[in-house]
Order: C-alpha cells, then structure tokens, then sequence
C-alpha cells in the first residue's frame, strides 16, 4: 500500500485530534459535570426557579424589584436593595457601580444644556448623593428618619468646596439654602450649576444624623442581583407591609424569620431574607 504524504498524514492526524476533544471536552465533560450539578445541587443546578400557579415568577438567586407601571414601590411588598445592573437586575448587565467612598462630588445639571445628541444635560450623582437619596426615600416609604452621616436633609451628600474667602454647598444647586449657614468663619453659598469649584478644598461633614435605614437599604450588591436582603431591612419593611395588608405584624414577622437563612457555614456572612420568597409566601396568605 502506497504510504500517504506527509502532508496529508498531518491533517488527518489533526482532525482525529478535534474529533476526539470535541468529544470529550464538548460532549463527555459537560455531561458529567450537568450529572454531578443535578445530583448535588438539584435544587440550583436548573437555576432555582420560582413557580406561582405553575408559572415561573423568578429565581430564588436573582433579586428582581417590586414596583408598579410608574416605577413606584408596591407598598404591600418587601423591597429589594438597589441594582446598579442595567434599569435594574437585569442579568444581561450584571455589574457594580465601580464608585467608592471618596465619589462624593456631584456634577449638577445645567439648565438649559444639551450633548452632542441633543439630550438635556442630567448631570451625575454622586455615591454619597446616591446613598442619600436612597436613604431619604426609604424613610419617606417606610415612615421613619431617613436620615445618615454626611447628608442633607434634602438628600445629598454634605460636601463643601472651601476656598480662602468663602465656603460652598457644592451638591446643593442654587437658589437651595446650604445645609449648614458658615463653616470657619465663611458664609456658605449655595452652588452654581456650571461653576468650577475644583480649586477649592473638598470637605465632608459628618452631622449628627444617626442613621435608622440600614446599609443594604442604600447600597447595591457588587454583582447588581443580590435576591437577599439584611435581616434588619426586612424588619424595617414589616409594619408597612403588615398596614398594606391588614394583617398582624406578628404574622408578618413571622414569615420573615421562615425565610431567613443562616450563615454560610455557619460563620460566614450574615444572616439574609430571600426577598422573593417572603413575598411569594405573603401572596399565599
């Protein structure tokens, strides 16, 4: 029999080499590592879904919000904490924010302004304002001080820019009055939208606010789909619930504690309510 070229001997040595991988690496591999998944973690392995009258509502691993068509908060549901993925928890943008613990300078919408696209100028908030706002929100929501360290009681972050002469409330867009009226001797001003204020010293006040609404409230989770929410937000949330409803607060209290887990191990983390499945179990009365 006439030997094949070397060439040719190659190839075909190639090929058999794609056959035999793409069988064990595309077909054997992923079959038994789908096996062991459903045989260990059956539960998660098909992505935790949540059924409702036999149709699939969520998962118990994605966090999701509840609001109604105006974007507002459902009162008779608990809340979940902020999502920085997409418009929220959408999967497709799991994300954090990226901003840390020194963003706390806003750049203020200047009236009038438009981008290169013709969309009006919206400015950016920033982490402190974020945290803020939020915090501002849920105590208007839930009927309590809404209140926190380094923030105004109109909802932004506490920042001055302090220049030699004078002192500016840099979040705090004119003609609004300035959280504080003086700061070492210069009279606070309120800022104009548009002004350059990075020469001046960048100082946060800390307040006496004592913060009531808990950090995970403020906060989104560094993947933006965090389904769990602190013990002590949903305790926050359960007279509003309870009210909305027109059930006992030990009722309500008591569905918390059914769906609160533990520790990872034991020792890990903190204990955490599954936001979804409380409300299911609300729904069921």
């Amino acid at each position: 029999m006439e030997r094949l070229p070397g060439w040719l001997r190659q190839h075909l040595a190639a090929l058999r080499a794609v056959a035999v991988l793409t069988l064990i690496l595309g077909v054997a591999y992923p079959l038994a590592v789908t096996g062991v998944a459903q045989a260990l973690f059956h539960d998660k392995a098909g992505g935790s879904i949540v059924e409702k009258d036999g149709k699939a509502v969520g998962s118990a691993l994605i966090g999701q919000n509840f609001t109604g068509a105006d974007g507002q908060a459902v009162k008779a549901y608990f809340q979940s904490r902020p999502s920085a993925a997409g418009d929220g928890y959408d999967m497709l943008s799991t994300a954090a924010s990226n901003l840390g613990p020194e963003d706390v300078l806003d750049t203020l919408p200047v009236p009038g302004a438009v981008d290169d696209e013709g969309n009006p100028d919206t400015g950016r908030q920033s982490l402190l304002t974020q945290v803020c706002a939020r915090s501002k929100a849920v105590g208007e929501l839930e009927g309590v001080s809404g209140a926190r360290p380094y923030c105004t009681g109109d909802g932004v972050g506490a920042v001055l820019k302090v220049f030699p002469g004078r002192a500016v409330s840099v979040n705090q867009a004119c003609p609004a009055a300035p959280f504080v009226a003086d700061y070492q001797g210069r009279t606070v001003e309120c800022a104009k939208p548009g002004e350059d204020y990075a020469a001046g010293r960048t100082v946060p006040v800390r307040g006496a606010a004592t913060a009531v609404v808990p950090a995970d409230a403020v906060t989104a989770s560094g993947s933006g789909l965090d389904p769990d929410i602190s013990v002590a937000y949903a305790e926050l949330q359960a007279p509003r619930v309870a009210r909305e409803r027109g059930i006992g607060l030990a009722e309500v209290r008591s569905l918390i504690r059914a769906h609160t887990t533990g520790r990872a191990f034991g020792f890990m983390g903190e204990p955490a309510v599954n936001v979804l499945t409380l409300n299911l179990a609300l729904d069921r009365g």
